[in-house]
């Protein structure tokens, strides 16, 4: 990833697909916060159309984080640092 990606990234509206009682869900609201960095929260099991795009991705686990082009599932400390 470039500096210029990482800046983008930064900007685009990051968006956390999660579920309830979600362990790796919790850690990676949580090192976001700690960065600072701000997120939406879509919750998968009251959401339908979220399932269906994270699915669609080719997603089968919480949380999906989807960062402008940039997405992963799980705990990923290391795709959060490069939005920062």
């Amino acid at each position: 990833m470039t500096a210029q990606t990482a800046t983008q990234n930064a900007t685009d509206t990051i968006i956390v697909y999660s579920k309830p009682a979600c362990v790796q869900c919790t850690a990676t609201t949580r090192a976001l916060d700690a960065k600072g960095i701000s997120y939406d929260v879509i919750d998968l099991t009251q959401d339908d159309d979220a399932m269906s795009r994270v699915t669609g991705l080719g997603y089968r686990q919480a949380p999906v984080v989807v960062a402008g082009d940039d997405h992963w599932s799980g705990f990923r400390p290391d795709m959060i640092a490069r939005l920062s």
